[in-house]
C-alpha cells in the first residue's frame, strides 16, 4: 500500500511540472514588440497602449523676445512672438526600429495663398532651421514616411502655428546718460523690426555713434526695448547738447520707418531733482 502511494505521488508531480511548463510556452517573452496587440474579451474597454508605437514627438522652438526665454511649441499649439525669428524644427522620430524613413517638413503661411500643399518652403532634414521674418500666421507640419522591405508607415503631425506680430517703432527725444539708472541710454520701442541702422552726429555734422539691428543690445526687463546710443564716443561720454539721428528700419509688415530727428543728451540732469531757476 506504501509503495502504491508513492508512485501514485511520483505521477502526480510529473503532472504538475509538465502543465508548468506548457504555460511557459504559451505565455509572450517579456520586451517582445506587439504590432496590433490581440486582447481578452475582459479588456475590450481599455485604451489600446501605443507608446511604443513608430512614429515622432516633433516641437518647433525658439528664442522668444517677449518672455525673454526659449519656447517650445509642440502639435497643435499656438504661439505668437516677433520676427525676426530664428526657429528649430526637431522631428524627434520614436521607435523606428528596423525600419529606414525619410523626413518632410512643410512651412506654409496660413493668411494668404500658401497651404501646405503649396508650402513656403520645405525641408527634407530630420532636425532643421527656418528664419520667419514677415508678419502674419504660419502653419508647420511633419511628414514621415518608414520603410521596410514592402511594409509602409506613413506619418503626419497635426500642425504647429505660429504668428508673428506686425512692427511698430518709437523713439524717444532724449536721454540722460548720468549712471542714474533712470533713462541712463537712448531706447526705442520696437516691435518685429527686421532690419535696422541707425546713426548719430554732432551739430558738426561728424559721426559719433552708429548701431544696427546685430549690435543693438535689449533693455534688461524690457523685451521691446532696444538700446541705440548709451552717449558714449570712443569710449567717452559725449558733451551735454543736441545730436541728430537719422534711422531706417523695416518691419515685419514691410512698413518702412525712415526717421531724422534731434536727440537731447543731458548728462547734467537727474529726475526728481529740483533745480533753482537762479542758477
Amino acid at each position: 500500500m506504501e509503495k502504491y502511494l508513492i508512485v501514485l505521488f511520483t505521477i502526480g508531480c510529473l503532472f504538475f511540472m509538465s502543465a508548468c511548463s506548457n504555460d511557459e510556452e504559451d505565455s509572450t517573452p517579456s520586451g517582445t514588440k506587439t504590432t496590433n496587440p490581440t486582447r481578452s474579451d475582459d479588456n475590450e474597454d481599455e485604451e489600446t497602449d501605443t507608446s511604443d508605437e513608430t512614429g515622432a514627438s516633433p516641437f518647433v522652438c525658439f528664442y522668444s523676445v517677449d518672455e525673454e526665454d526659449s519656447v517650445k511649441v509642440t502639435p497643435g499649439e499656438s504661439q505668437t512672438v516677433q520676427a525676426p525669428l530664428e526657429m528649430t524644427l526637431v522631428a524627434n522620430v520614436s521607435n523606428p526600429d528596423n525600419y529606414n524613413y525619410v523626413c518632410e517638413w512643410r512651412v506654409w503661411r496660413t493668411n494668404d495663398s500658401g497651404s501646405e500643399d503649396n508650402p513656403l518652403v520645405t525641408r527634407f532634414e530630420e532636425d532643421t532651421s527656418y528664419t520667419l521674418t514677415k508678419s502674419g500666421g504660419y502653419g508647420i507640419k511633419l511628414y514621415i514616411t518608414f520603410s521596410q522591405g514592402t511594409d509602409t508607415i506613413e506619418y503626419e503631425s497635426e500642425q504647429i502655428s505660429v504668428v508673428i506680430s506686425e512692427s511698430k517703432l518709437v523713439c524717444p527725444d532724449g536721454f540722460s546718460p548720468n549712471g542714474d539708472g533712470i533713462n541712463d541710454s537712448l531706447r526705442i520701442t520696437a516691435q518685429s523690426i527686421v532690419e535696422l541702422e541707425a546713426t548719430f552726429f554732432n551739430r558738426w555734422g561728424q559721426k559719433v555713434h552708429e548701431v544696427t539691428l546685430a549690435t543693438a543690445k535689449r533693455a534688461e526687463g524690457e523685451p521691446n526695448k532696444l538700446i541705440l546710443w548709451d552717449g558714449k564716443n570712443k569710449g567717452k561720454y559725449v558733451n551735454d547738447g543736441v545730436y541728430f539721428l537719422h534711422l531706417y528700419a523695416l518691419g515685419s509688415d514691410g512698413l518702412e520707418y525712415k526717421i531724422k530727428k534731434a536727440i537731447n543728451v543731458l548728462t547734467g540732469y537727474r529726475e526728481n531733482e529740483e533745480t533753482s531757476g537762479g542758477e
